[in-house]
């Protein structure tokens, strides 16, 4: 067979390959920049470098994303990989505030964990192992959140990292790209969990503010001096998409606009009329505000607040991943991620970890004072002391579920809750235990509809756990549902995202009997 005949039956095949591999067929325009071949030119696959895990390689050709085993191949062209000597390489970029800080803390605590030693150079780090020998590099570059995903889309970089998560037509690219669906728990993975505060100077004398005063404001129409940053672009876009598009509106041009994060802080602590919004790790001395709602329900952002995601500007901090093969040593990084040492890393980096906390019913006087307060005429005084019986001997733990709008399926941060929960369950952290999924609704509709409604999304959790369990829980662990529907409302129903905050599973446990 001469070479022609085989690169035109590697067209032919390149489809069933890629499905073989979970790609999609696509057709994107580029320049190849690299051949394999093998020693015969039996086989000769060209086009664009994509990855290599130190057995497969993958190149985007003009048919699509093909992955194959390099045994027996060399490969021209200036991107080539070392076929021979591989040290596994992830390439990260994106946003600013997971690359200056989260990452080198894990990375650190995660060369440790192995007994390597970290060196750090002009594009990332290299962990070195006790006989000298490269392990494992990791590059990161920061980038602007636009410019950070066009990089992605282009195969440039093997994850993205995001302060927001994607929207729909940028999933429908990444799907178009071949790089998979970046929806997906095991693509779109959330690292840890931050928040925007509406903050002002303790000068100003004022402690609380409304989600639409915030929103006015910033779309150019409230009362208030709005301060941002160049840095913030990743979360201010995912609060304009969830918070102001919603509504027609857009956010404006801030009356001052500062060069870097340093600068916005400086100047709020000083401006009575100043707003702004800044992570929740970088409140430093302005006066964080409390959101409330016209009914009189406030939240304010604190650690277990964003944890449970009760406060609504939590933004979870994604890592996106392309569907295709990983090195080894990239998936045992990906997932020391999610264990014990990474958990502890995030929270003394500023962020909010992923491992879920117990909040005992003593903690929440408020939220049950709000239960009664503003319980409608249709949620009994039965209802509540079932409700409260239902509790009493149990805890509830941080780890909440909500879904997205308009659907059944979960968010972002939920799917993530759910894998994180599967992960300590089969690591024996609820022996003995009883988990009881409980559904919570809005006030919207009939009480014993929504009562109905909430019992359906519990047992959806459920379902969604022992799926991420593969079917296979614990013998001595238990999984109960419950319904309490509209009777324990976190915030207002007169707003939207009052009722996605009341829409909500809540994880209780307590010991099995």
């Amino acid at each position: 067979m001469n070479r022609r005949s085989v690169k035109l039956k590697l067209n032919v095949l390149k489809c069933a390959v890629m499905l073989a591999a979970h790609f999609s067929c696509v057709a994107p325009l580029f320049a190849q920049d690299v051949t394999f071949r093998t020693g015969d030119n039996a086989v000769i696959v060209s086009g664009l470098f994509v990855g290599f895990n130190g057995q497969f390689a993958t190149v985007l050709t003009t048919g699509g994303a093909v992955t194959f085993r390099t045994r027996n191949m060399i490969c021209e062209g200036e991107t080539c990989p070392d076929l021979e000597n591989y040290t596994p390489l992830l390439r990260l970029v994106g946003a600013q505030q997971m690359a200056d800080l989260l990452l080198p803390a894990l990375i650190e605590v995660y060369a440790r964990d192995n007994g390597w030693r970290v060196r750090e150079n002009a594009h990332g780090f290299r962990m070195i192992q006790t006989d000298g020998t490269p392990a494992f590099e990791i590059s990161i570059q920061v980038s602007d959140a636009d410019s950070a995903f066009r990089a992605f889309l282009d195969h440039e970089f093997d994850a993205l990292l995001s302060m927001r998560e994607l929207g729909r037509s940028e999933l429908d690219q990444g799907f178009a790209a071949g790089l998979g669906r970046l929806n997906i728990a095991r693509q779109g993975r959330i690292v840890a969990l931050d928040a925007l505060v509406p903050v002002t100077s303790p000068l100003s004398g004022l402690r609380s503010v409304s989600l639409a005063e915030v929103t006015q404001a910033f779309a150019g129409r409230g009362k208030f001096e709005t301060h941002l940053s160049t840095d913030q672009s990743g979360q201010l876009q995912g609060f304009e998409d969830r918070f102001m598009r919603p509504f027609g509106l857009s956010l404006a041009v801030p009356d001052v606009f500062h060069s870097d994060q340093d600068s916005l802080i400086g100047s709020v602590e000083q401006s009575v009329t100043g707003l702004s919004l800044l992570s929740f790790s970088a409140t430093r001395n302005t006066q964080p505000l409390t959101l409330t709602g016209p009914c009189g329900l406030g939240t304010d952002a604190r650690f277990l607040t964003l944890k449970s995601e009760d406060y609504p500007l939590t933004f979870p901090m994604y890592l996106y991943l392309p569907q295709r093969v990983q090195h080894p040593q990239v998936v045992n990084f990906l997932d020391w991620m999610r264990s014990p040492s990474a958990q502890l890393v995030i929270r003394r980096t500023g962020f909010v970890d992923l491992a879920a906390v117990p909040i005992p019913l003593s903690d929440q006087g408020d939220r049950l004072a709000n239960a009664v307060l503003n319980a409608g005429p249709e949620v009994s005084l039965a209802e509540l002391q079932r409700m409260i019986r239902t509790l009493t001997p149990r805890i509830r733990m941080s780890s909440t579920f909500r879904f997205e709008p308009g659907s059944t399926r979960l968010d972002g941060q939920s799917r993530s809750n759910v894998m994180q929960l599967a992960q300590a369950v089969r690591d024996g952290q609820f022996s003995g235990r009883e988990l009881m999924f409980i559904g919570f609704s809005d006030g919207r509709g009939p009480a014993l509809a929504n009562r109905d409604l909430s019992a359906a999304r519990a047992n959806a959790v459920r379902r969604d756990l022992e799926r991420a369990l593969s079917g296979v829980l614990p013998d001595n662990v238990v999984i109960e549902t419950e319904a309490f529907g509209e009777a324990l409302p976190m915030a207002c129903d007169d707003s939207i995202w009052g009722q996605q905050i009341n829409r909500r599973v809540e994880l209780w446990v307590r010991d099995a009997n």
